[in-house]
């Protein structure tokens, strides 16, 4: 058997709350074609020109609310995530962000340095999206072929829907509502442009964003970002029993004018509480470690409308981060990956 390791990768984040390491992260974060997806041309006028001449001073306002004293939440849960898998994995097992000082060559390299020779990336999502899963692994796939020709690399797909992480996710959410009488839960994802899903859509036409498409099979789903995240919840709902109407879906962070995906989370908060809703509770199962958006963004912007249209109770349930279900769970596909056979690793 070659040396294998094991490369965990999550989004990334600034140094510090300073806005000038705000600045830096958001330029290499917002330069990215798979996250603002228009010509270079555009990108570099919009966020060199418009968005980091306005954007890291609030940016970096809204990291200070939710930074730790160890530093970066996202950075620190992460690098416990690692500790704690690679006390239970037969292989070594290295950190890395897309974004930010965390580099992907760097962890490529200390793997390389351990004569590692065969890795398995694993982006830190459960769905498949082009910002997030894609753009890690086309990286780095880029820095292999650049710098370490003689690796090779394979990664875990989207996790989804498999058994082991929605009895995780379940338990996540039943452990933190139980007894707490909410009578809604929003189920609310990362937003991403809907022109990403076609953009996705290896049919080239299936995904119509119509309200049916994600429920008709075909073989765009295992890379169709909204149908994953509407399969989660389903999937989610039905493990916990939950009622047909006591829960919903919905997409934050949106960022210009184009549509992204709906029902954007803002606006479901907003409705539910004009509706009469009192308790609600919200989780964020597009992330694995919670971050600024879930933080920030969700705890305590969304708690804050909730509160604004008359509710009186805002649950947030947090990410699933080193939970040890969750830390079994990974380290059992990463030694099946390295043991047995790494075309199923988690199937």
């Amino acid at each position: 058997m070659s040396n294998k390791g094991v490369l965990l990768v999550n989004l990334g984040s600034p140094d510090s709350t300073d806005p000038k390491d705000v600045k830096k992260y958001l330029g290499e974060f917002l330069m990215d074609e798979r996250v603002i997806d228009v010509p270079y041309w555009f990108r570099a006028f919009l966020v060199k020109g418009i968005i980091l001449n306005t954007r890291p001073k609030k940016s970096a306002a809204a990291y200070k609310k939710i930074w730790w004293k160890e530093g970066s939440p996202l950075i620190v849960l992460s690098e416990r995530l690692q500790e704690k898998v690679d006390a239970h994995t037969s292989v070594p097992v290295a950190l890395a962000m897309r974004y930010g000082s965390i580099t992907i060559k760097n962890g490529l390299q200390k793997l390389y340095d351990q004569g590692i020779t065969e890795v398995l990336v694993v982006p830190l999502y459960p769905q498949f999206a082009m910002a997030t899963t894609e753009t890690i692994l086309v990286l780095a796939e880029e820095l292999r072929e650049k710098y370490f020709p003689e690796m090779k690399l394979s990664s875990i797909p989207a996790f989804y829907n498999k058994p082991e992480y929605i009895e995780v996710l379940s338990n996540s959410i039943a452990e933190k509502l139980e007894g707490l009488g909410q009578e809604h839960l929003l189920f609310s994802y990362h937003g991403v442009p809907e022109r990403h899903i076609r953009k996705s859509d290896i049919t080239k036409s299936h995904c119509k964003i119509d309200g049916q498409c994600c429920q008709s099979a075909s073989p765009a789903h295992p890379f169709c970002y909204r149908h994953q995240c509407y399969e989660t919840t389903r999937l989610v709902a039905e493990k916990l029993g939950l009622k047909e109407g006591s829960f919903s879906t919905s997409f934050q962070s949106r960022l210009g004018f184009d549509p992204w995906l709906q029902p954007y989370t803002d606006r479901t908060i907003e409705r539910l509480g004009l509706e009469g809703i009192k308790k609600m509770a919200i989780v964020t199962p597009a992330f694995v470690s919670d971050c600024l958006e879930t933080l920030e963004e969700i705890a305590m912007e969304g708690a804050a409308l909730f509160y604004e249209v008359g509710g009186k109770e805002f649950t947030t349930i947090p990410c699933i981060n080193t939970r040890e279900d969750w830390v079994r769970v990974l380290s059992g596909w990463i030694d099946h990956w390295a043991l047995v056979d790494t075309e199923t690793a988690i199937a």
